[in-house]
């Protein structure tokens, strides 16, 4: 095979597997693990087959030393770490712990035997300046073997968050630091100044080989640090490799003043060399202002900065400048490689990192969705033309070398840049739109503080401090006539906001952030409310006094204050007509009905689960549609089943646009960590594992909690009791009641408070199951777990025409066959269990909660009972 041939083929397994990564980077929402999947097949696949590849080609170069006459050993270890590479994916994708071992066990043992070929080498060359290079890549691939067993550690055992929080951070640190970022830096030492065509700085060797050390001894006390849990011990690991790093780029900067970067090659690695820094900066940062626990509030940003805007811009900039080089042909056609590679090269750049930006930093979630999808067009984009540099031409037939002479410089437009800023500047302008609430906009003005008094010159300041679920002070009094400034700091732990009636307000604001509302003369009482759903009634609510104004005459006249209706609900935002819903109806298009039917339990003992918070508009019942806030985009959430000792790693993440959490009452834990709030676009890890049987609730427990489980945010998850025996049909119901609001808008708060539900549900859709049976046959043995997820509403299930010949409810068989019967499965709020039943002869057997009024409020279904063949 031709060196060309190799590089074309090495390259294009490269692409396939960057082409994946940004598929499960895009299907974040469906796919229950796509962070994790799109880490590893970046990580896993792409750039570890790129580092065997192009590893071995730069140390032979570096070496001078003459080419293996065949390539057979290469391909053995690049085929070996491709194979363990699509193990260790398929294998925790499929809950396979013997493949994720097997393909780990055999991704070190190419690594392994890379290293072992790379020493030999090395061993027998002559002496040469860039020994240092090699020495990189055997220590790069030495540091991945523990990265890799920490990474089998994970997956192989029971461990409660704390420690598993520690073993995934020195997993990161070791496999980042050391397998990928120690050899790009080794590379770029020599590959930089090709990229720009230009002399290596006198400097470079020496720094470079002062470097190395402190590179991988940065590695392994950040990493030890990370395990043990001594902060401080990994911030100074981190400032040793940020040092490393510093003598390592130093060099760059001279040659890059010699010569400018011109092409798409050389301004995407230096975007993510800087993009590397940056994040290492952060992370060292965070290590001593705070610890690694506080790490998980923004462990969603670092990742997206480390590996988007520093390995994969690193990784594409590097083969946009060696595929055009290694495919082969003459000058004329490594000049058209190169210029379908520089196509528009401004646009791209600008909108990847200038989107990416936007991504990591606090901006709201719309804003963040629409900028993620912009980085993703410009990945995508630049894979599609260095796969397009894979072409041949006709007349690609001369050999051409990395010393050839330098192509000729692409044109630069900065139109494209402009425009791609400004697709960026709308993206932000259209999430905005969509969420104005979350900067503080969308309120219209009511009447003027002022009420006509005349200003006195004088000015008052005040501080207003969010603790909890309140402003503090929460009275504020003021003389007639001065003139008001509030400063509003969020010391909680949720997204909050002031609004007040004038239509001033905040934007919405995370923990820790602070901003001032100017609200001008006052000479009039002034109400403000937090606007989050749900917090004004937990009583986030402040009112500004006039000392000597005009409250009496405001008070007489019975205004109530702009923007407010007497029930404290927002002008406008009128409650559903309840009375003209007709639960009888058919759903309406596009509404899906849930299916009802359980599966079995998998075999997998560790079940990884991604949670995805979203804000979701869908019809509640016939003509009626709501904002609902939800785990994975339905309401109630997905059903997770297991057995007991299972372990579920669950990752929840908040793409909603306030404060949410989980809760799994099928874990016993302290709650303080995995149960806390977490702001929009951050992401939380929890995990438990489940020691008792039984069907256990699960919802978001931010306050208010009653607002955000009405709203949606629950689900079950069933752990099977021991031996529980197989039945022929065996169907899930979630029991939940809804309090409307307006069309299009979320619960109403004030309906909760008060305890008046409008509809119940079985499944989330009242009475769907009148409209789509479950269906049995005579003789079968049916069970149906039934859980009450309330908020304030329990469930009396009954089968009209049936008989329960087993209950079992909250852990514990209440009734077993042989035993005697019963009618119900008396339910509290949050209880759960299920109930078996055989059905005698055919017919149509409605179910319901015999709390009749919920009944007729929609909790009412059909089982549809069929002969047997």
């Amino acid at each position: 095979m031709t060196r060309s041939s190799w590089h074309i083929r090495t390259s294009a397994v490269v692409l396939a597997w960057m082409t994946a990564a940004a598929t499960a980077a895009a299907m974040h929402r469906q796919l229950p693990a796509a962070t994790w999947l799109m880490v590893h097949l970046l990580l896993l696949g792409a750039v570890t087959t790129a580092l065997l590849v192009w590893s071995w080609h730069f140390s032979v170069a570096v070496l001078h030393a003459p080419q293996a006459p065949t390539r057979r050993g290469e391909a053995i270890r690049i085929t070996t770490a491709n194979i363990g590479a699509l193990g260790v994916i398929s294998g925790v994708m499929a809950n396979a712990p013997a493949v994720t071992i097997l393909g780990a066990a055999a991704v070190a043992a190419a690594v392994a035997a890379h290293v072992v070929a790379l020493a030999i080498r090395l061993r027998h060359a002559l002496p040469g300046r860039f020994a240092f290079t090699v020495r990189a890549y055997i220590g790069a691939g030495l540091l991945l073997v523990p990265g890799i067993a920490l990474g089998v550690v994970m997956a192989r055992g029971s461990w409660d968050a704390s420690t598993y929080s520690r073993l995934l951070l020195g997993h990161v640190t070791v496999n980042l630091l050391g397998w990928v970022v120690l050899p790009i830096l080794g590379t770029l030492v020599t590959l930089w100044p090709t990229m720009l065509h230009t002399r290596l700085a006198p400097d470079a060797e020496q720094k470079a080989r002062r470097a190395l050390p402190l590179l991988i001894g940065g590695t392994l006390v950040t990493t030890t640090g990370a395990l043990t849990g001594l902060d401080l011990l990994a911030a100074a690991g981190v400032a040793g490799y940020l040092i490393g790093i510093g003598l390592t780029v130093a060099p760059m900067v001279t040659e890059m003043r010699q010569r400018p970067p011109s092409a798409f090659a050389s301004w995407s690695a230096l975007a993510g060399v800087a993009w590397l820094s940056g994040t290492l900066v952060a992370f060292g940062i965070a290590l001593v202002g705070g610890s690694a626990d506080a790490l998980s509030g923004f462990a969603g940003q670092l990742v997206a900065a480390a590996l988007i805007g520093g390995v994969l811009q690193v990784l594409l900039g590097s083969l946009s400048y060696l595929v055009p080089v290694m495919v082969g042909g003459g000058p004329a056609a490594m000049r058209r490689r190169n210029a379908r590679v520089n196509r528009a090269m401004a646009p791209r750049l600008v909108m990847l990192n200038t989107a990416l930006a936007v991504c990591v930093l606090p901006s709201p979630s719309a804003v963040r969705v629409l900028a993620s999808t912009l980085v993703l067009v410009a990945v995508g984009w630049t894979i599609l033309l260095i796969a397009d540099s894979l072409r041949r031409s006709p007349g690609d037939t001369s050999r051409t070398t990395a010393d050839s002479p330098a192509p000729k410089p692409p044109a630069h437009h900065s139109g494209g840049g402009v425009v791609a800023l400004a697709v960026v500047l709308l993206a932000i302008v259209g999430g905005v739109a969509y969420d104005p609430a979350a900067v503080g906009a969308g309120t219209v003005s009511a009447a003027p503080a002022s009420a006509g008094v005349t200003a006195t010159g004088e000015a008052t300041e005040v501080t207003v401090t969010i603790e909890g679920m309140r402003f503090t002070p929460d009275r504020i009094q003021v003389p007639a006539g001065n003139t008001l400034t509030v400063t509003v700091m969020n010391g909680g732990d949720d997204v909050h906001d002031l609004v007040l009636e004038t239509g001033q307000r905040t934007p919405r604001l995370s923990p820790g952030q602070a901003a001032t509302i100017e609200v001008g003369v006052i000479g009039r009482p002034l109400a403000g409310w937090c606007s989050v759903a749900g917090h004004r009634q937990m009583g986030m609510v402040l009112s500004i006094e006039a000392i000597g104004g005009t409250e009496a005459a405001t008070a007489a006249s019975g205004q109530t204050p702009a923007g407010h209706t007497s029930n404290g609900a927002a002008a406008g935002s009128e409650p559903v007509a309840v009375d003209g819903i007709d639960l009888m109806a058919e759903p309406g298009p596009g509404t899906a009905i849930r299916d009802p039917r359980l599966p079995p339990a998998a075999a997998a003992r560790i079940h990884r689960v991604r949670l995805v918070v979203t804000e979701v508009e869908a019809e509640v019942a016939p003509g009626v549609r709501q904002t609902r806030w939800t785990f994975g985009g339905t309401a109630p959430g997905p059903v997770l089943r297991g057995k007991v000792g299972d372990t579920f790693i669950i990752t929840l993440v908040n793409d909603g646009s306030i404060g949410h959490s989980i809760d799994f009452h099928a874990g016993a834990l302290a709650p303080d960590e995995p149960m806390r709030t977490i702001a929009p676009g951050e992401t939380l890890a929890y995990r438990f594992t489940a020691t008792r049987a039984g069907i256990w609730m699960y919802h978001c427990s931010t306050m208010p909690m009653s607002m955000h489980i009405a709203n949606g945010m629950f689900g079950a998850v069933i752990i099977d009791p021991p031996d529980l025996a197989p039945v022929d049909r065996e169907f899930v119901l979630v029991q939940s009641e809804s309090y409307l609001g307006p069309q299009g808008g979320t619960a109403d708060a004030d309906s909760i408070d008060a305890g008046q539900h409008n509809l119940v549900a079985f499944n989330g859709y009242p009475m769907q199951y009148d409209h789509a049976p479950l269906q049995a046959t005579v003789g079968d043995r049916v069970r149906i777990w039934v859980l009450a997820a309330g908020p304030n509403v329990g469930s009396s299930f009954h089968v009209v025409g049936g008989q329960f010949d087993t209950v079992y409810r909250e852990g514990a068989y209440e009734l077993t066959p042989g035993t005697g019967g019963s009618q119900v499965l008396g339910l509290f709020p949050a209880q759960g269990g299920f109930v078996e039943l055989v059905l005698p002869e055919a017919g149509t057997y409605p179910f319901v909660s015999h709390v009749m009024s919920d009944a007729e409020k929609g909790a009412h279904g059909l089982l549809h009972v069929s002969r047997a063949d």
